[in-house]
């Protein structure tokens, strides 16, 4: 077996190849990274992140432009509600903290906010990870840390990931905040929102605790990371910061695993056929061929998190799978992945009777036959029930 130096430089070589040997790796950001945590079968975001393929010009060149992403206008809004939630100095943000999750601490009338401002990510890195030593050292004091470099180990290489803040609580924990523009109507908001908020913040919380477990091993005191989040957001109709403390110990586990996943990208590259290449550049057939050669698992949700959903949904459909149609009616159908199995099973030309999932088909089948039947032209009306 090759040593471990040469065994990750031999996988960054062959991720360069499948990217194009001229085509600059696209950093992974907590986005993707939350993104594939809500998709983890799918084996051709996990090679085409893994290797650093920019997915938007991918599905341009393919044909299936990507409508993915952020308009102008709510980057805007974003902006300037991350302002106005960190204004004199966080004192809200620090507030909503203290109220949310540390009510029993000391309330936040003076926080440090340390300049975290270096040279290159590498150098904000360093310099975020001196900052929440010294923090975390200050006992009794709370500390804000705007917009800190943090790097997470993905495949063999640091992802550069930026969180809205950490906050250094008096005892010496760290928690995430993570600024939403989207409204918290009468305490809550949209539960699709909120998780994939949740997912990222998983992200930051898993970097945090690579930082944490680099400042045991200097003998530093050992931080604790929280497992609660704090997700600010406007209230109501307002643009007033509110928040809420989101527990994100299942998104960590998950997003966890599949960051485990993807260090072993090697082992899906190696199934690809010799010469596949995701460059953009490469003619169109070339190109198609090359992303079907790996397995995807589409979902309507990636429309949402994905820039090639568009190219998978049409393959899907053309395919007739049934995962185009959702998550939940894929599980609820077992082993038919087609609809022409499902139809086949419903009419009772194929598959197990003894099978739940063809028997809730045909007799669902045969209610709707029934009540085809009843609507049809001379049909008889069936008596109302009597009354007592």
């Amino acid at each position: 077996m090759p040593p471990p130096r040469k065994r990750g430089t031999a996988l960054r070589q062959q991720l360069a190849e499948l990217r194009g040997p001229d085509v600059p790796a696209k950093a992974l950001d907590a986005r993707a990274l939350a993104a594939l945590a809500a998709n983890p079968g799918c084996r051709r975001r996990a090679i085409l992140d893994g290797a650093g393929v920019n997915k938007a010009a991918l599905a341009g060149a393919l044909g299936s432009p990507s409508a993915f992403g952020q308009s102008q206008f709510a980057l805007t809004r974003g902006n300037a509600f991350e302002a106005k939630a960190k204004a004199d100095g966080g004192a809200e943000l620090l507030r909503l903290v203290h109220e949310r999750l540390d009510p029993s601490a000391e309330p936040p009338a003076h926080a440090r906010v340390p300049e975290l401002t270096a040279i290159g990510p590498e150098g904000r890195t360093a310099r975020t990870a001196l900052a929440l030593r010294e923090a975390t050292e200050a006992a009794g004091e709370w500390t804000l840390l705007d917009h800190p470099m943090l790097a997470l180990d993905v495949a063999g290489s640091p992802a550069f990931l930026e969180p809205d803040a950490v906050v250094v609580h008096p005892d010496g924990t760290w928690t995430v905040v993570e600024i939403k523009s989207f409204p918290m109507l009468d305490g809550s908001a949209d539960p699709a929102k909120v998780g994939a908020a949740a997912r990222q913040a998983a992200v930051y919380v898993l970097a945090l605790e690579q930082v944490a477990a680099r400042l045991t091993q200097e003998s530093a005191p050992a931080p604790e990371v929280r497992d609660r989040v704090l997700l600010v957001c406007p209230k109501d109709f307002s643009n007033l910061p509110t928040a809420s403390a989101v527990d994100i110990r299942k998104q960590r586990a998950v997003t966890g695993r599949q960051l485990a996943r993807l260090t072993r990208v090697q082992d899906i590259a190696e199934t690809l056929p010799e010469g596949t290449c995701f460059d953009p550049a490469r003619p169109t057939e070339e190109l198609t061929a090359a992303v079907e050669s790996v397995p995807a698992t589409y979902a309507p949700e990636c429309l949402a998190a994905c820039e090639l959903a568009f190219h998978c949904r049409d393959r899907s459909r053309a395919a007739g799978a049934v995962t185009s149609l959702g998550r939940s009616v894929r599980a609820e159908l077992g082993g038919l992945t087609t609809v022409a199995d499902v139809l086949a099973a419903a009419r009772g030309e194929a598959g197990d009777g003894a099978d739940p999932a063809v028997a809730a088909l045909r007799r669902a089948a045969e209610l709707r036959a029934e009540a085809l039947s009843a609507m049809a032209p001379g049909a008889t009306a069936p008596e109302a029930p009597a009354c007592h």
